[in-house]
């Protein structure tokens, strides 16, 4: 990976050629992450939440958590722009389930850095930012919701408390496996 999510060299001289999706609960911190990454990269990014239409955003600043058909729309969007990037890219999604994760693969072969972690912290973080629509309240949601990754599924699994720096070079040691 690179810090734009992809095309990052590998050992062997190469470039890995893949999407990367940065997942996890919300104030996980993977708009922080993945744009980091993005840049280091030299690839294109983009944050989910930009792609949330209004009725999900209202549900959520509401304080109800979205279900599987108000995130239909949203994940296809998403899916739109990681075939639109099939290439290279770094998107945020919390992808939350094993069955949201195929759908953005189906779209182009993404690798997943889940950005795991004590409730607590992200109970923290999410309280902590001024101004975005989703409440503390749906923190335990998110994580009622959540399947990790599975055995089979491309990615890594990291710590969400560690320094964003770590998190980058973490990503670009999984990258450098990356088939080419």
């Amino acid at each position: 990976m690179n810090s734009s999510g992809c095309a990052a060299p590998n050992s062997k001289g190469g470039r890995v050629s893949q999407p990367i999706v940065v997942m996890g609960v919300s104030g996980s911190g993977k708009t922080t992450l993945g744009a980091a990454l993005a840049r280091r990269l030299g690839v294109p990014f983009a944050d989910a939440d930009d792609f949330h239409p209004p009725a999900n955003i209202a549900k959520m600043a509401a304080g109800t958590p979205l279900d599987d058909a108000d995130r239909a729309p949203w994940l296809a969007a998403i899916a739109g722009w990681l075939a639109d990037h099939a290439d290279g890219g770094v998107v945020t999604c919390s992808a939350l389930k094993r069955v949201f994760r195929d759908r953005l693969r189906a779209a182009a072969p993404a690798v997943f850095v889940h950005l795991a972690g004590d409730p607590d912290v992200v109970r923290a973080r999410v309280a902590a930012r001024p101004g975005h629509f989703m409440p503390v309240s749906l923190v335990a949601s998110q994580f009622a919701a959540l399947e990790p990754l599975d055995a089979d599924e491309p990615g890594v699994v990291l710590d969400l408390d560690r320094p964003v720096e770590d998190l980058v070079t973490s990503c670009l040691a999984v990258a450098e496996g990356l088939p080419t």
